[in-house]
């Protein structure tokens, strides 16, 4: 049973340098989007070289290890876990074979038909090491890879039975893979860098690693990357509908980052805006909860002109506690991660901007520390429509009650986390913010209503904004 992957993945192809240490800062870049295991893995003269851990990217890869990972081709990946349990055997890039050569495969989403495929290959005699959907995906591309015995139809050929939201980089030889799924869920951008080109999770791994974005990866499109050029590309049939995650602008991006073709900061800066005008509130100080609602904080403070403060300092030292792979290490970190400015707080009135919500646990915890910091009232405005439903493409929402509004009103959520107020974005003020129509945007965990058929679930998501 698949258990909670939204993860980084980065793919360099160069011409007469090292891609490891171009892998390195770009999985550097991606930290943020798992914190439990890294890797990453090379070719060079057909020799696979790969290396992985559990941790931080800095604190496994070392720089001899890095100078270690020979060739001028190569892939990494950042994962926390959504599909696999949290363990070596699941950290990517995962090895697999491809008509007995040695290919690796690094994976950011979740497949929906999960279970049903991984029977399939159990049942045709297909040995399965590990938990991942990740090596499932490899599994039937390379049945296909010994069908066709070429790559891009391989994987154009397999992706037709796969359902769920995926980006992909596989390398073989000295050529990298990268491919999206059909509905654009996951994201996957292009872009240069000096001799060669890279692909990757979000635009600011290409920037850091001294590039330059070119677009954003099409949805269900396959580029095969060798010789730091690109030399193919293809199409996974589908059909033509778009269902881009909208948690990547509200959470899971940097704010540095670009998503099809929108800023994020930009996005989230307009979302604040848009809850000034849903939720107008009289307070003293607008505090964000740092660091992913800034924006939305200072959009907010502009359109009501209630002073921005910074309330609420993070230790740079504690990665994101969302992405922690258990609730209770969620919660002891949040007052290791936070701390209130001293007197800042005292006897005033807080609106105290966030994200989101989802289990509401890391929020009931900053609330009490601001009201024992001396808060008189904390009124909380969220930058994201009520999360009543699980997600099944990629973020660890799968357990529709450990969702704190799924069954709950705006006024049972405030009183269950302690607040004054709660008031969420509405999905017609975020659709507005992202300038991006509804039906092409995956809502899922916002309505219940998914862009695909899903096992657990029994609805569609019913592509009309008129319904909200």
């Amino acid at each position: 049973m698949p258990a909670h992957e939204f993860c980084g993945v980065v793919g360099v192809s160069l011409q007469g340098k090292p891609a490891a240490p171009q892998l390195f800062r770009g999985l550097r870049a991606l930290q943020h989007r798992g914190q439990e295991s890294a890797g990453i893995a090379t070719t060079s003269h057909g020799v696979l070289h790969l290396r992985k851990g559990m941790g931080l990217v800095h604190e496994i890869f070392t720089e001899e290890l890095v100078d270690a990972l020979r060739g001028t081709t190569g892939i990494g990946h950042t994962r926390y876990s959504t599909t696999g349990t949290s363990d070596l055997e699941n950290a990517q890039p995962l090895v697999v074979k491809l008509r007995g050569e040695d290919a690796a495969i690094a994976h950011n989403g979740d497949l929906v038909n999960f279970e049903r495929i991984r029977r399939r290959l159990q049942a045709q005699g297909v040995e399965l090491m590990g938990s991942a959907d990740s090596e499932t995906m490899a599994q039937m591309i390379a049945i296909e890879y010994g069908r066709t015995r070429d790559l891009e139809p391989a994987i154009r050929r397999a992706c037709a039975e796969l359902v769920g939201g995926y980006a992909v980089v596989l390398i073989v030889g000295n050529r990298i893979a990268a491919f999206r799924d059909p509905l654009g869920i996951r994201p996957l951008v292009l872009g240069s860098l000096e001799g060669g080109v890279a692909v990757a999770s979000e635009s600011v791994a290409i920037e850091l690693m001294g590039g330059r974005t070119i677009r954003d990866v099409e949805p269900g499109e396959v580029l095969i990357l060798e010789h730091g050029a690109i030399t193919h590309t293809s199409k996974i049939a589908g059909t033509g509908e778009r269902a881009h995650c909208m948690f990547e602008w509200v959470y899971f991006s940097r704010p540095d980052s670009v998503a099809e073709g929108r800023s994020v900061y930009e996005v989230r800066h307009r979302i604040g805006q848009q809850l000034a005008r849903e939720a107008p509130i009289d307070a003293d100080i607008v505090v964000p909860v740092p660091d992913s609602a800034r924006p939305q904080a200072l959009g907010f403070s502009e359109a009501t002109g209630i002073p921005y403060a910074e309330a609420l300092i993070k230790n740079r030292f504690v990665e994101r506690t969302f992405i922690l792979p258990d609730q209770k290490r969620r919660e002891q970190e949040v007052r290791v991660k936070l701390h209130p400015v001293p007197g800042l707080l005292k006897g005033r009135r807080i609106v105290l901007l966030d994200d989101s919500i989802v289990r509401g646990t890391t929020l009931r915890e900053i609330i009490g520390m601001v009201r024992s910091a001396g808060a008189s009232r904390v009124d909380v405005r969220i930058g994201c429509p009520p999360i009543r439903a699980p997600c099944y493409f990629g973020v660890d929402m799968k357990v529709r009650k450990d969702l704190v509004a799924a069954d709950r009103t705006e006024e049972e959520v405030s009183a269950v986390i302690g607040a004054d107020s709660v008031h969420y974005l509405s999905i017609p003020g975020l659709v507005e913010a992202l300038n991006i129509k509804a039906e092409n945007l995956c809502l899922g965990c916002l309505t219940g209503r998914y862009p695909v058929e899903v096992p657990q679930e029994r609805h569609r998501y019913q592509k009309s904004l008129a319904e909200f």
